[in-house]
């Protein structure tokens, strides 16, 4: 257990970002009892993509658990540890790839959770409660609403992030990674997210620790105390920005 209250974080980064997508906790589970024990959750009826599962919280603002056998196909599977990787991709041969190596290099790149361990993954609103103690939060948010949360991840203990492009499958670059590295992790969202998980075109997702959030909105407090915040409003393409930039890159008294 974290020891984070999710409800008073998720408010403290909507008001700072002013987010349009319900923030959401995933959580892996080593039994589908577990899973099951999460109340209000829902059972899929049919087959979905984990994109779907995922759209369906953020969406929807629905609970939903899922099992191997909910999951479409053995990427979705894959990428939670919920199934065995495929290796050599090559279902993926002349589809979004032109060759065997090609397809083979992707799957061996792809960022997922280890297969045996785990039986069960849900997710559900980070601020409903359900989850108390989810594994990552996943952050839908546009490019500026991005750039401000990443700069709070950095105000204190700074690091430089270097995140992956795996192209599709890009889930193993957000919650797979995530999921498997403890590491706050960036992603495009790939075709099938925005076509399955309902992704509009302008959001990219990060996919973090609590405790990292924690940090991250902890950073963007104090970058907001020194002017730097969202929205970040136009200076003018024309303008001399001396005055701007005086304000924006100096130490306030």
């Amino acid at each position: 257990m974290s020891g984070i209250d999710l409800k008073a974080l998720v408010a403290e980064l909507n008001a700072l970002l002013r987010l349009k997508t319900t923030v959401i906790g995933m959580k892996l589970f080593e039994t589908v009892a577990e899973m099951e024990a999460i109340p209000r959750i829902r059972r899929p009826k049919h087959v979905l993509a984990t994109d779907q599962v995922v759209g369906q919280a953020t969406r929807l603002g629905w609970t939903v658990g899922v099992t191997a056998e909910d999951l479409v196909g053995a990427q979705c599977r894959a990428v939670i540890g919920l199934g065995p990787r495929d290796e050599t991709g090559e279902r993926y041969v002349n589809v979004w790839h032109g060759d065997l190596e090609s397809a083979t290099a992707r799957q061996q790149a792809l960022d997922c959770v280890p297969h045996g361990r785990f039986q069960a993954m849900a997710c559900s609103p980070a601020d409903s409660g359900r989850i108390p103690d989810p594994d990552i939060l996943l952050v839908y948010a546009t490019p500026g609403q991005m750039i401000i949360l990443i700069n709070g991840l950095q105000y204190r203990n700074y690091k430089k992030f270097q995140w992956s492009v795996v192209g599709e499958s890009a889930c193993a670059d957000s919650w797979g990674r995530a999921l498997s590295t403890g590491e706050p992790s960036l992603s495009i969202p790939c075709f099938a997210e925005r076509r399955y998980g309902g992704v509009p075109d302008e959001e990219m997702l990060m996919a973090l620790k609590p405790a990292d959030l924690r940090r991250a909105v902890d950073g963007m407090h104090a970058l907001a105390k020194n002017g730097l915040r969202y929205p970040i409003p136009p200076y003018g393409v024309q303008m001399d920005p001396s005055a701007g930039m005086g304000r924006s890159y100096s130490a306030k008294s």
